[in-house]
């Protein structure tokens, strides 16, 4: 089992994510309000707490969403799950469609830092069940 530590969203795409307390998933739309929300498959982005640890033990300065993270969750290593993973927190249930992605263009952190862990560490989610969901929810490893 994990817990939410927070949630970002952003009003447009290519920017930083901010944290907001509370947000409503939509099914089969995403976090009302974020700029990635839509009918596709990278709908609610994921980002293990302890990954960002890990990065800023290394020096780096970096808020919640400075990744472009939507949903920054402690207890699970995310990459490490299959593609199709679900996960229900509250009455919301999302599903694991892509491990990753490819970075066209190194964000500010990957210019400073020389790295960035969400091309390699995010996964993303679509939403298959709607519901809020707030930072220190329990976020819970489902069967399909």
């Amino acid at each position: 089992m994990g817990v939410i530590k927070g949630i970002c969203i952003s009003d447009k795409r290519g920017i930083q994510k901010k944290e907001v307390g509370t947000a409503c998933l939509v099914e089969d739309w995403g976090i009302q309000e974020d700029a990635h929300a839509g009918h596709w498959h990278r709908q609610v982005s994921l980002l293990s707490f302890e990954k960002i640890e890990e990065f800023r033990k290394r020096g780096a300065n970096v808020d919640f969403g400075a990744f472009g993270e939507n949903i920054i969750v402690e207890g699970y290593d995310f990459k490490n799950l299959p593609v199709g993973t679900r996960f229900r927190c509250g009455t919301a249930l999302l599903e694991m469609t892509q491990i990753g992605k490819e970075c066209h263009s190194h964000c500010e952190i990957y210019k400073i830092m020389g790295d960035c862990i969400m091309p390699r560490e995010g996964v993303f989610t679509k939403v298959l069940e709607g519901g809020t969901i707030s930072v220190g929810d329990e976020f819970m490893m489902v069967e399909a």
